[in-house]
């Protein structure tokens, strides 16, 4: 099932869903079903796995500092159609602009047509310094609505090889992300739903929200959102905060802000007793958008669902 067709089926009941990340290269995917399988009594109704592109690490070696590419977290693809088929849960596979051709994306998308997935998230992703040689006969999306909009292309029945194109087209509801408190690369709020409308305007059927810990400015992102006529489902995306390196480590990969009330009671706090704040905040926050009218949650759970456990003990649903 399609994610906006979850949407519309949960209309006036909660909608929890969780992201995940692939296990590291060689690493055993029974540690992800493990994290799974703690989630399972929230019910989602789909699970994002993220994607993750090749990177350069620099390694001493005994002939000196040797330069190796390599892709920390394959799998993406295989991923979501095990977590699907173990668990007859929907999942969202996410796909990239930076690291891939044209050439594989549509393949990827052709493999998960093959495979029955029917949801892709489509992102730009981040730069992480390796930028791979793109052949002069093949081509690269630089830009996520470019992405998009090769997606909805496929969904129409076109595709980059003259001889498919009389294939069967596909059917991909597409998700794409939006940033409350702006893209770092955007200039100010105005630039960035522009951005987003012409994401929508490529194909994208809903926006999942980077994570922020200040509803006020999911509000204000839905509302600006709505005045430049973007009418899709707008997700707001949570993550828990559970250590004081948070504080920190959130706003510099993130580039988000953390609410005054929030860091001063985690600074006063034992270390021990960090997570349970985060919780609360986190159940607070959830309580008061769905109360006021969210689509459903989108939880980024990562490794562990610990921290998502602890929150639903104070979340009243």
């Amino acid at each position: 099932m399609k994610v906006i067709e979850h949407l519309e089926k949960a209309k006036g009941k909660p909608l929890i869903s969780f992201e995940v990340i692939p296990p590291k290269r060689g690493g055993d995917i029974n540690q992800l079903f493990k994290v799974i399988e703690d989630l399972l009594p929230y019910n989602p109704p789909f699970i994002d796995v993220t994607s993750r592109a090749a990177e350069i690490e620099y390694r001493e070696t005994p002939n000196g500092i040797q330069k190796k590419v390599i892709r920390k977290r394959p799998g993406t693809i295989g991923i979501s159609v095990a977590i699907k088929n173990h668990f007859n849960i929907d999942t969202v596979p996410h796909l990239l602009c930076y690291g891939f051709t044209r050439e594989e994306t549509e393949d990827a998308l052709i493999e998960l047509n093959y495979l029955g997935i029917e949801n892709v998230l489509a992102i730009r992703g981040d730069d992480l310094g390796y930028h791979k040689p793109i052949p002069e006969y093949k081509s690269q999306n630089r830009f996520a609505y470019e992405l998009v909009e090769q997606i909805t292309n496929m969904n129409k029945g076109k595709y980059l090889e003259e001889e498919l194109l009389d294939a069967k087209s596909t059917d991909f509801c597409i998700g794409i992300s939006g940033y409350p408190e702006k893209h770092f690369e955007a200039p100010n709020m105005k630039v960035e739903i522009e951005r987003v409308k012409q994401k929508v305007e490529k194909g994208g059927h809903y926006v999942v929200t980077q994570m922020f810990y200040d509803n006020k400015v999911y509000f204000d992102f839905v509302k600006m959102c709505r005045d430049a006529g973007i009418t899709v489902p707008i997700i707001p995306g949570l993550k828990v905060l559970t250590l004081k390196s948070h504080l920190s480590n959130i706003p510099k990969n993130f580039y988000i802000n953390i609410p005054e009330e929030l860091s001063c009671e985690v600074l006063e706090a034992k270390d021990e007793h960090v997570s349970e704040i985060g919780a609360k905040w986190a159940a607070k926050q959830s309580e008061e958008l769905l109360i006021n009218g969210s689509p459903g949650l989108h939880f980024y759970i990562m490794q562990s669902a610990k921290p998502i456990i602890k929150m639903f003990k104070h979340l009243n649903m």
